[in-house]
């Protein structure tokens, strides 16, 4: 009798710890959507600031803000399931974009002068800035989540449900030479 009542204890120990585990690895993921979910946030935020630039564009070249259209409409909307991939996509499709936009401004100083090109400028690197600090946050948030799966004993329990390793956002020679908004 005292030996089922052990095995009982031990086993409910076990139970206990295993909901417990998994119940902090689904707070841990949870974190890291809420991460990205931040990321797709700013990121929209920064290309509505550059559609109203693609609007002011129009008025000096309606070829160009037609491209730059093009350009937006490739993109696909992100969420808080995006992965690291999605968003370096949708990166490089900003870049493009931003590339195009500098090449007309320089095209028409009058563009590159007007209240609007500079608003939207700021506005840009506010976003940019803010995508930035979201990445590092994404990163910080995915460095915890990936340490408790990958850890003894709670990497058991991770196992046993499927979670899987999160990648991160790495620096990049495309980020690392992005132009100044200013």
């Amino acid at each position: 009798m005292i030996v089922l009542i052990v095995i009982g204890v031990i086993l409910a120990v076990v139970a206990v710890w295993v909901i417990s585990t998994y119940n902090s690895l689904i707070k841990s993921r949870e974190f890291v959507r809420n991460s990205m979910g931040q990321i797709s946030a700013q990121i929209e935020s920064r290309w509505d600031a550059l559609k109203n630039m693609i609007e002011g564009t129009k008025q000096y070249a309606e070829y160009e803000g037609k491209t730059l259209e093009e350009i937006t409409a490739k993109r696909s909307s992100l969420g808080r399931d995006a992965s690291v991939a999605d968003v370096e996509n949708d990166n490089s499709l900003f870049g493009q974009a931003m590339g195009k936009l500098f090449a007309v401004a320089e095209n028409y100083p009058d563009l590159k002068a007007s209240q609007l090109y500079q608003e939207t400028m700021k506005n840009v690197d506010k976003y940019e800035q803010q995508v930035r600090q979201s990445r590092m946050i994404y990163n910080d948030t995915v460095t915890k989540y990936n340490r408790i799966i990958q850890s003894v004993p709670s990497n058991i329990v991770a196992g046993m449900f499927n979670f899987n390793v999160e990648k991160y956002f790495e620096s990049s020679q495309e980020k690392s030479e992005m132009p100044s908004w200013s």
